[in-house]
């Protein structure tokens, strides 16, 4: 079976590169490597343009960036116009150390039906796991729950380290409410079916609205512990505080506005909830940035 695995870089040549290497070292698939650029700067489409040209891979240029979602679409339609049964989204800054990670991705795939988005256990250079990610019940009371967090000292124990407290059981395969999307295997009827990603939010927020989806439509998520990739993600890449939030708090006024469920009341406490909690977070990025 052929599958494609798209990438969407944006001023990340050097990791598209690394990623590409790993990905070159599959075996038991025949792979479409295809890089979409998402509106890097000059000197960065021209790397990866010539990597494509070297490695005999497929390039894609956006005409702009009108963020990850979009970005990740063009690649889809493109894996949809050339009739793939599935294909793989992978951050550039993956990597797959098992040679039989794909393959063995497809196989879980063929014998699960029901599932139509499929993630695996990813973890950090140091060992942290990222899967998969908790996604609360669809209640407004659940909104406010950052206040508990904000008031509660001191971080996880060092036993618990490895697993975050927005990561929920990834020593065992289950089926799932929420997966990271640094790297999911796609069932390309389903993704035509609900017409692609959400295209409203420009970044963070979407692996909540694709887990909601999948729900909405009565499909199935599935997260897979047997098999390992690693997210190589340099958080200083992600820009500014201010930049993170303004973004990160669109995309959650999103799911509120079309995806929880709630009624009326519901959804403008949600977003009252949301709105403070992003004001707080930004005042205290100013008061932090003040006193440096």
């Amino acid at each position: 079976m052929k599958v494609p695995v798209i990438l969407l870089n944006y001023n990340s040549s050097d990791d598209c590169r690394k990623c590409v290497g790993f990905l070159k070292k599959q075996r038991g698939v025949e792979l479409e490597i295809v890089i979409v650029d998402n509106a890097s700067r000059a000197d960065d489409v021209e790397d990866v343009r010539n990597l494509c040209h070297s490695e005999t891979l497929t390039f894609i240029p956006a005409k702009e960036n009108k963020g990850y979602n979009a970005g990740n679409n063009i690649g889809l339609r493109y894996a949809a116009e050339k009739g793939y049964k599935y294909a793989l989204i992978a951050n550039p800054d993956m990597e797959f150390p098992d040679p039989d990670y794909v393959s063995r991705l497809i196989e879980e795939m063929e014998k699960r039906p029901d599932v139509v988005v499929m993630g695996t256990d990813v973890i950090t250079p140091e060992g942290i796991h990222q899967n998969p990610k908790f996604r609360g019940k669809e209640s407004w009371t659940n909104s406010f729950g950052w206040i508990a967090s904000l008031l509660k000292r001191g971080g996880n124990s060092p036993k618990d380290r490895a697993i975050p407290e927005w990561v929920t059981n990834p020593k065992e395969s289950h089926y799932c409410r929420c997966l990271n999307g640094c790297c999911l295997m796609l069932r390309m009827d389903f993704i035509k079916r609900i017409n692609y990603f959400d295209e409203r939010t420009f970044l963070y927020g979407e692996e909540p609205i694709l887990g909601r989806r999948v729900e909405m439509e009565g499909e199935k998520m599935y997260y897979l512990a047997e098999i390992t990739c690693v997210h190589d993600h340099k958080k200083s890449r992600e820009g500014s505080p201010a930049f993170c939030n303004k973004h990160w708090r669109h995309s959650q006024l999103i799911y509120i506005r079309h995806y929880s469920g709630q009624p009326f009341y519901g959804r403008w406490l949600a977003e009252l909830s949301s709105r403070t909690y992003f004001f707080l977070l930004n005042l205290k990025h100013r008061l932090k940035s003040s006193r440096e």
